[in-house]
């Protein structure tokens, strides 16, 4: 086939260096691939985790109400109440005032019902 075989082992070495060359192109092709591939799916990913906060959002806000709406509602139900209260102190307090005083300047010496005469 071949007229000596230092030619022989120089097509064999030729033959070598290019199936080389050949695998190393595949392994570049395959690393490609996967790399590509592990974009295409952490992009995927992402898209589906934005798909699901923006389903999160629409149901909180559907079922349970933004945060906003339930802190005005109840600053609202607070400032009610404090008023509410403060009407109640303006309209009580000078009763309250009186009684305590009265309390502080009339006292009654009265015997405590749970006293013993005698016990010692």
């Amino acid at each position: 086939m071949f007229k000596n075989d230092s030619q022989s082992i120089q097509f064999l070495l030729a033959a070598e260096k290019k199936a080389e060359e050949k695998v190393s192109q595949a392994r570049k092709r395959k690393h490609l691939r996967l790399k590509q591939a592990k974009e295409e799916a952490q992009a995927e990913i992402e898209n589906i985790r934005q798909e699901r906060e923006k389903e999160f959002k629409e149901y909180e806000a559907k079922y349970l109400g933004s945060k906003e709406s339930d802190e005005l509602k109840i600053e609202k139900e607070t400032d009610k109440l404090l008023i509410e209260l403060n009407k109640y102190v303006r309209l009580n307090k000078d009763l309250v005032v009186d009684r305590l005083l009265d309390l502080v300047f009339n006292i009654s010496c009265e015997v405590h019902v749970n006293y013993r005469a005698g016990v010692e």
